[in-house]
């Protein structure tokens, strides 16, 4: 039976190229796991988008001088552009500044409010007598008061990883003018009542633990054991989503709180407007034996294990006309670890960083994909290194697929008058080769099901050398020139498994495994196609980025290429790199990158 599952991809703050960070913690992670799934013929919907109400865009347009909108909007496009391009197949990627959103993060307000899950309380922030206005807590930096590191944010260590209580922080300062005169200053907000969900989030961590990762079952259990506590669900800013009361114009719902509910207002949003079956997005989000997969990095964890199905669990039954079936919760959160580069953690302000939006530009985007999916930090930190990057990309996808893929598509090509060969019947040789490779279909869903993606990957390149090694044995190129009938046994036979292999790899590899399906002689698109797309709401048009699986006729299924089939002639799959860019690439790393302008 096929089964629905939803991914749920964490929303990056609009306010800056992606990097290969996001690419490593999320994006791709996501993005092969529901290639996988389309393959196997569950339904699935993925779906992120642009956060265009933190913290870090207000930051960059006081930076730049230019409108918070001006910054999220940019950047928003540009996110598209460059998820379409590293091939990243979101059913939906829209942002949060969407009528749409507004208008359910402002029903979810109102419902926990109702149901007794919002309080108020006055708290003590920090407020800016220079600019005479209380500071969101991204302005605020300081000593950790945990851990000693000399700038943590108001609202996060980057260091130890803990939440911030801004007032708590030692020698704070404005990050914009470090001379400004901080002073802590009274506000009234509203708290969500976390501790009335302890049990329940318990319960809920228990059900779940055993295919969770360990990083997020622990850090979630100790999370919630240390003592919930209410957190501020407004915040004393002009830019975001309106809280939805008299007397609270000055104020906004705080990100944290808003953007997680993307997940919902998208689902709801690609049912409107993508499907054009308004209650569609139902089937993920009340349907019992659908899955939700939330897809993120470490940091943020208490945001998508507590926070988040805490306030799925206080509007049960919201939007599902009186119905009090609960809304699902994410049946499991993949949290990567971080990825550091040459050896050293990712820092913006010192361009620390490799920009996907730059790499795309020198490197084919499979090459990318491929090498961040074998570093993968899925259980501990990884690193990327351009020395490797090298190696992988010459060694296993040139050298040992590519080469395979090439080298035999061309012989039957050339030798075999442009077709899959006839053969008479198979040697046990060639029979293993085949067995072996099939079996990998169920070992390598397996694992993707699991969310190893990593592992799975390798048993796939496995499997590519042990077809090498077939194939080197069986030499079809010495056997067609005194038995041409034994070398067309071989050359089937390794044709067939590189039909498996491309199914195979599809997933991480989109785009070359495309080239070896039409090379095969299929016609079609094993995925469907990713397009821009303006969407429509009354007051604003906005950009999105959009799945069409209307044109896809891939599946996970055992090679069926038949002889006498008319082959393409091939082309190289994949550019090998040349040594010198390694010490080119460390080079750039760390120099002042090109500020984009803004059109205003």
């Amino acid at each position: 039976m096929n089964q629905y599952i939803h991914v749920s991809v964490a929303w990056p703050y609009a306010n800056g190229d992606m990097h290969i960070g996001h690419l490593a913690g999320a994006y791709l992670p996501a993005d092969i796991f529901a290639r996988y799934h389309r393959l196997a013929g569950n339904h699935v919907l993925m779906v992120s988008g642009s956060d265009s109400h933190g913290t870090p865009i207000s930051v960059e347009a006081d930076k730049r001088g230019i409108t918070a909108r001006a910054v999220f909007e940019h950047y928003h496009e540009r996110f598209l552009q460059t998820q379409k391009k590293v091939g990243i197949s979101y059913d939906l990627f829209t942002h949060t500044d969407t009528e749409n959103h507004h208008q359910i993060a402002q029903d979810i307000f109102t419902t926990l409010k109702e149901r007794g899950y919002l309080y108020t309380e006055t708290q003590q922030l920090m407020y800016s007598q220079q600019e005479n206005r209380f500071l969101p807590d991204r302005y605020v930096e300081g000593e950790c008061y945990l851990c000693g590191y000399d700038t943590a944010r108001g609202d996060q260590c980057d260091n130890c990883g803990n939440l911030m209580d801004v007032t708590k922080l030692i020698r704070p300062r404005n990050r914009n003018n470090p001379q400004d005169q901080l002073v802590i200053r009274d506000s009234e907000h509203y708290l969500f009542a976390l501790d009335q969900f302890s049990e329940r989030l318990l319960a809920y961590i228990n059900q779940h633990e055993s295919h969770w990762r360990s990083n997020a079952v622990n850090f979630t259990r100790n999370f919630i054991q240390d003592g919930l506590h209410g957190r501020a669900v407004t915040r004393d800013i002009d830019w975001g989503i309106a809280v939805p009361l008299e007397g609270w114009e000055s104020k906004r719902l705080y990100v944290w709180f808003e953007a997680v509910m993307g997940y919902f207002t998208a689902s709801i949003e690609w049912a409107k407007a993508i499907k054009g079956e308004p209650d569609a997005w139902k089937q993920w989000w009340y349907n019992p034996s659908a899955r939700i997969y939330n897809f993120l990095g470490k940091d943020n964890v208490p945001f998508h294990t507590i926070f988040w199905p805490a306030e799925l669990m206080g509007v049960d039954g919201l939007y599902n006309a009186g119905d009090s079936t609960p809304l699902n919760l994410p049946y499991d959160v993949p949290a990567n670890e971080f990825m550091n580069i040459e050896g050293k953690q990712f820092s913006k302000s010192r361009n620390w960083a490799i920009w996907i939006p730059d790499v795309l530009e020198r490197y084919q985007s499979d090459a990318v994909r491929y090498y961040v999916a074998q570093s993968m930090p899925e259980s501990k930190d990884s690193d990327f290194s351009w020395e490797a990057f090298l190696n992988r990309v010459n060694n296993e996808l040139v050298a040992a697929w590519g080469n395979l893929v090439n080298r035999m598509v061309g012989f039957a090509y050339k030798r075999f008058e442009g077709t899959v060969p006839a053969y008479d019947v198979l040697t046990p040789e060639d029979e293993a080769i085949l067995a072996k490779v099939e079996a990998g279909f169920d070992e390598v869903g397996q694992l993707i099901e699991a969310v190893k993606l990593r592992e799975a990957l390798n048993v796939v390149m496995t499997l590519t050398r042990d077809t090498n090694a077939y194939l080197d044995g069986r030499a079809p190129w010495s056997a067609f020139k005194h038995d041409p009938v034994d070398a067309a046994r071989s050359v089937y036979t390794v044709l067939r498994v590189i039909d498996n292999l491309k199914t195979m790899l599809a997933p991480w590899l989109p785009e070359s495994s495309q080239q070896v399906h039409e090379m095969l002689g299929y016609d079609g698109q094993i995925f469907g196609d990713l397009n821009i797309l303006t969407l429509h709401e009354s007051t604003r048009d906005h950009l999105a980025l959009s799945y069409d699986p209307s044109k896809a006729i891939g599946k996970w299924q055992k090679s069926a290429l038949q002889p006498n089939t008319p082959l393409r002639d091939p082309k190289p799959l994949f550019v090998k790199l040349e040594p010198e860019m390694v010490e080119a690439e460390r080079v750039y790393l760390g120099q002042p990158r090109q500020e984009f302008p803004i059109t205003l």
